[in-house]
C-alpha cells in the first residue's frame, strides 16, 4: 500500500511536469489521466480504510483486495476501450452498462469508507431522484431516465463522475496537498505553531491566539478542516485548558480556527481551484476576492478569543526573554504580514526583472533561491534545533520569537518559488504547484545533510538517508491525504450529473422562491440553511461542489429577478462559506468531533459553542451579496479601497462585540443594539442613502454600446434583460457583467460572452459564448436587453459611516470609563 501511495504521487508529478511533452512519452489525455487518478484513490480507499469497525486492523482482508481490483477494472475500462467508446457515444453496450453500474456502486462504497455515510447517502438520494422523477409530485417531477441513459451519463461521459471536479483534483488539488505534506514532513507544522506561540503567548489568552494564527498558517496549505484541527489542536488545546479555558471553549476555538483555515488563500481547502473553474475567472482573481474576508474572519476570531480571556481575567504566560518595543513591533509585522509582504516583494520587487531580462531572470531567480537556501540553512545550523514543547508539562514559558524564527526561515523559499511561478511567470496553478513541490522536495532531501555539514558532524550519510525517508514519507502522506479528496470529487460528480440530467437546479430555485414568500433576504437565509444541510459530513472539496452546483445558481437567478445583480463570485463565496460551516454545526460537524476528542469534551457542546463563535462567518456571506466591494469588486480607487477596508474591519469588530455582549467591559442592552446598528451601517452604508436617492438609473438599451465604451477595463456593466423563467413566463432580470479590453464596444462586450444585434431601439442577444459569464448566468440567444442600468449621480454613501463611527467612539468612551471605575473600586472591595 505504501508503494502504491508513493507511485500515485510520482505519477502526479510526472503528469504535472513538462517532461512528457519534452520527451514525447507518457502524455495522457484528460479521460485517461482522470481514470488513473481515480484508480489510485479507489485502491487506497479499499485497502487503507476498513469496511467495518470489526474488520481486522493487522491485515487487509481478501474481500478488500477483490473490491479494490474490481474498482480499478471498472475505471480502467474507460482507458482500455477509449477509442471504442468514442465511436458510439450515447449507445452503451451491455458490457458498458454492467461496468458503469458496478463502478458507481463501488465508488459509493469507497466513499462510505473514506468519508463516512453522508456523501453516499446524498449521492443515492440524487440517483433515486433521477429514476423516480415521473412519480414525484408538483415541482419535483421530471420525465426520469433509463438505466442505459443514466449509466452512460454518470460513468462513460465527462458529465458525471469523470467531470470537472475530478479534473480539478488531478490538475491542481493533488500537488497542493502534496506540497503541504512535504512541508509537514520537513517540520514546518511544528515551526508554524511554535512561531505563533512565541509571538502571542505572553498576551492574555495567548495559547488560543496562537491556535488561531497557526491554524491560519497551516490552513493556507491544507486541504482539510479536520486536519487543521488535529495538527494545531494537539498542541494548543491542552495549553488553552491550562491557562483557564474550559474544555468546550478550547475545543470550540480550535474548531472555529481550523475550519476558517479553509477560507484562507491560496488553497482554501482546494475549493479555490474549483471556484476558478466554475466561475470562469483566473485562480489569482479568486485569491484576490477571498483574501479580505478571510483576514476579517480570522481577526474577528482573534477578538473573540481576547474577549473570552478578558471575561475570565486571564493573564499572559511568562517569556523566556524580553525584547524592546521596536523588536516586538518588528516581529508582529513579520508574522502577520509575512506572506503578504513576501508576495508583494516577489511581484513588485522582482516581477520587473522578467520583462527586463526575459528567461535570464528565471535563471537568476533560481540561483538566488539556491544561494539563499544554503545561507539560511547555515544560519539555522549555528543554533540548536527547535525543541518540541510538551503541552502536558507542569509549567510553560513562551519561547523567544527570534530564536524560533531563525530555525525555519528556509521554509519560506519553496513558498517563494510557488509565488514566483504563479505571479511573475504567470504559470497555471498546476505547473506552479509542480515547481513549488519540486523545491519543497529538494528542501526535505537536503536540509538534514546540509545542517550536519555546517555543524561539522560526521553523520552526513545517515542524515541524507533520513532525508530520503522523509521525502518518500511525504509522498506517501500526500497520496493518503488525497485518497478521500479524490473519492469525494468523484462522488460529487454524481450530484453534478444529476443536475445536468434532470434540471433539479431549476427546481431548487422555484422551491426557495416559494418558501421565501418573495423576500430576497429570506431567500438567502433559506439558501444558507440548505447549504449547511448539504455540506454536513462532507470534506471541503465535495461540500463546495455540491452547494455550488445546486445553490449558487439559485442566488444568481433570484437576485436577478429582484433587481439585485449578484456577481457570480459573490454567489459562489456565499455557498462556500455556508457549506464549510457544516464542519462545525451539530450533529455532524466533523471538526467538532475531532476537537472534542482532543479536549475531552462533548462534541455536541463543542459544536454549539463553535457555532456561536462562527456567527461572524455566517454574517459575511450576506455582505458579499449586498456590498460586493468586500470582495474587491468595483473598487473605485485607493480612497474607496481604504474606506471599504476600514468600515468592514470596524463593522466586524462591532458585530463580535455585540454577539459576545462585550466590547471593553460587559455591554448594556442598548449598547449591544447600538453596536448591531453600527455594524449594519458600516457594512452597508448605501442602504441609508438608497432611501434618499436610488443608486442606479436606467438608460435606453440603444445606448448599450456607448455605455460599454465608457467603462474602464474590468468595469461593471449592468443590464435589465427580459427572459423566460422555468414556467415559460417572460420576466425581467438584472445582471452584472465584467467588461474586458477590446478595440471596439462589441469586442469588449464579447469578453463577457455577449454578441448583440440592434434593430432601432430593440437590442437582442444574438449569441452567447460557451463557458462565458453570460452563459453561466443562464442567458439565451433571443433574450431582449430592455435597459442599461447606470450608476446615479449622488453623494458617497460613506458619509453615513461618520455618525456610526461617532456612536462607536461614544460607546468605547463609556466602557473605558466603566473599566476605570471598576479598577478604582477594586482595592476598596479587597479591604472590606
Amino acid at each position: 500500500m505504501t508503494y502504491v501511495a508513493i507511485a500515485w504521487s510520482l505519477f502526479q508529478l510526472w503528469y504535472a511536469s513538462p517532461l512528457p511533452f519534452m520527451v514525447g512519452f507518457g502524455v495522457f489525455n484528460d479521460t485517461s489521466a482522470r481514470a488513473i487518478h481515480l484508480s489510485f484513490a479507489l485502491f487506497l480507499a479499499f485497502t487503507a480504510y476498513p469496511a467495518l469497525k470489526s474488520s481486522p486492523n493487522t491485515r487487509i482482508p481478501i474481500t478488500d483486495w477483490l473490491l479494490a481490483g474490481a474498482a480499478i477494472a471498472t475505471v480502467m475500462y474507460l482507458v482500455v476501450f477509449y477509442n471504442a467508446l468514442a465511436l458510439r457515444p450515447g449507445q452503451p453496450t451491455t458490457a458498458d452498462l454492467v461496468i458503469s453500474v458496478a463502478g458507481v456502486i463501488l465508488l459509493l462504497e469507497a466513499s462510505r469508507r473514506a468519508e463516512g455515510p453522508w456523501m453516499p447517502v446524498i449521492s443515492i438520494v440524487f440517483l433515486l431522484y433521477v429514476f423516480c422523477g415521473p412519480y414525484l409530485p408538483g415541482l419535483m417531477a421530471h420525465k426520469g431516465a433509463s438505466i442505459s441513459r443514466a449509466a452512460s451519463h454518470f460513468w462513460l461521459t465527462s458529465e458525471g463522475v469523470f467531470g470537472v471536479a475530478l479534473g480539478v483534483s488531478i490538475a491542481f488539488i493533488f500537488l497542493f496537498v502534496l506540497f503541504g505534506a512535504l512541508l509537514e514532513k520537513a517540520g514546518a507544522g511544528n515551526y508554524f505553531i511554535q512561531l505563533a506561540f512565541s509571538l502571542l503567548g505572553q498576551f492574555r489568552g495567548g495559547p488560543a491566539k496562537a491556535g488561531v494564527v497557526s491554524s491560519g498558517l497551516t490552513g493556507m496549505i491544507s486541504g482539510s478542516s479536520v486536519a487543521n484541527v488535529v495538527t494545531t489542536g494537539t498542541f494548543t488545546i491542552p495549553l488553552m485548558k491550562r491557562v483557564g479555558y474550559t474544555p468546550v471553549q478550547a475545543a470550540a476555538i480550535e474548531c472555529a480556527a481550523g475550519v476558517n483555515g479553509q477560507l484562507m488563500p491560496p488553497v482554501m481547502g482546494a475549493a479555490a481551484f474549483l471556484m476558478a473553474e466554475y466561475v470562469g475567472i483566473t485562480y489569482a482573481d479568486v485569491v484576490r476576492h477571498a483574501f479580505l474576508p478571510a483576514i476579517m474572519t480570522y481577526g474577528a476570531l482573534f477578538y473573540i478569543v481576547d474577549i473570552e480571556a478578558a471575561k475570565k481575567g486571564m493573564t499572559g504566560i511568562a517569556r523566556t526573554r524580553r525584547r524592546s518595543l521596536a523588536q516586538g513591533a518588528m516581529k508582529a509585522l513579520l508574522t502577520f504580514c509575512g506572506f503578504v509582504i513576501l508576495a508583494g516583494l516577489i511581484y513588485y520587487g522582482l516581477g520587473w526583472t522578467k520583462k527586463a531580462f526575459g528567461e535570464a531572470a528565471s535563471i537568476a531567480a533560481l540561483a538566488t533561491v539556491i544561494v539563499g537556501y544554503v545561507a539560511l540553512v547555515w544560519q539555522r545550523a549555528r543554533f540548536p534545533d527547535l525543541p518540541l514543547d510538551d503541552p502536558n508539562q507542569s509549567f510553560v514559558t513562551v519561547p523567544d520569537f527570534y530564536e524560533v524564527a531563525r530555525t525555519g526561515l528556509h521554509f519560506i523559499l519553496p513558498v517563494s518559488v510557488l509565488i514566483w511561478c504563479l505571479m511573475v511567470e504567470e504559470m497555471s496553478p498546476g505547473l506552479a504547484a509542480f515547481w513549488g513541490t519540486v523545491a519543497m522536495g529538494a528542501l526535505v532531501l537536503t536540509q538534514r545533510p546540509l545542517t550536519a555539514f555546517f555543524r561539522k558532524h560526521d553523520t552526513l550519510g545517515a542524515e541524507f538517508r533520513e532525508g530520503v525517508r522523509e521525502f518518500f514519507g511525504g509522498l506517501e502522506l500526500g497520496a493518503r491525504n488525497m485518497a478521500g479528496v479524490g473519492i469525494a470529487t468523484a462522488a460529487a460528480g454524481i450530484v453534478v450529473g444529476t443536475v445536468t440530467l434532470t434540471g433539479v437546479g431549476l427546481v431548487m430555485t422555484e422551491l426557495v422562491e416559494l418558501l421565501s414568500g418573495g423576500s430576497f433576504v429570506v431567500m438567502l437565509a433559506l439558501t444558507g440553511l440548505i447549504c449547511l444541510v448539504l455540506g454536513a459530513g462532507l470534506p471541503t472539496t465535495a461540500s463546495y461542489v455540491v452547494v455550488a452546483t445546486l445553490m449558487a445558481p439559485v442566488i444568481v437567478e433570484l437576485g436577478a429577478q429582484n433587481d439585485i445583480a449578484v456577481p457570480l463570485i459573490a454567489a459562489h463565496m456565499f455557498v462556500f462559506y455556508f457549506g464549510l460551516m457544516a464542519d462545525v454545526s451539530p450533529p455532524v460537524g466533523l471538526a467538532a468531533y475531532a476537537a472534542g476528542a482532543i479536549a475531552g469534551a462533548d462534541p455536541m457542546k463543542v459544536g454549539w459553542q463553535g457555532m456561536r463563535y462562527e456567527n461572524r462567518t455566517a454574517l459575511l456571506p450576506f455582505v458579499f451579496i449586498y456590498n460586493p466591494a468586500i470582495l474587491m469588486i468595483d473598487i473605485g480607487g485607493p480612497f474607496h479601497f481604504i474606506m471599504v477596508v476600514t468600515c468592514c474591519v470596524l463593522a466586524m469588530g462591532a458585530f463580535v462585540a455585540a454577539s459576545q455582549h462585550w466590547l471593553i467591559v460587559r455591554n448594556r442592552i442598548w449598547e449591544t443594539l447600538a453596536l448591531l446598528l453600527i455594524c449594519f451601517t458600516l457594512f452597508r452604508p448605501g442602504w441609508w442613502l438608497d432611501w434618499i436617492k436610488p443608486p442606479y438609473t436606467e438608460a435606453p438599451a440603444s445606448q448599450l454600446l456607448q455605455e460599454v465604451q465608457k467603462l474602464p477595463t474590468g468595469g461593471s456593466l449592468r443590464v435589465r434583460v427580459t427572459a423566460q423563467d422555468i414556467r415559460g413566463d417572460n420576466v425581467d432580470k438584472t445582471f452584472r457583467f465584467t467588461i474586458g479590453a477590446g478595440n471596439t464596444p462589441q469586442e469588449r462586450l464579447n469578453t463577457a460572452g455577449l454578441t448583440v444585434r440592434q434593430a432601432g431601439d430593440i437590442v437582442m442577444i444574438q449569441a452567447i459564448r460557451f463557458g462565458s459569464e453570460a452563459r453561466k448566468f443562464g442567458l439565451q440567444q433571443g433574450d431582449e436587453i430592455k435597459a442599461v442600468v447606470v450608476p446615479a449621480e449622488r453623494p458617497s454613501p460613506y458619509w453615513f459611516a461618520i455618525p456610526a463611527l461617532l456612536l462607536f467612539g461614544f460607546i468605547i468612551f463609556l466602557q473605558k470609563r466603566r473599566q476605570r471605575e471598576a479598577v478604582a473600586a477594586l482595592p476598596k472591595l479587597v479591604t472590606v
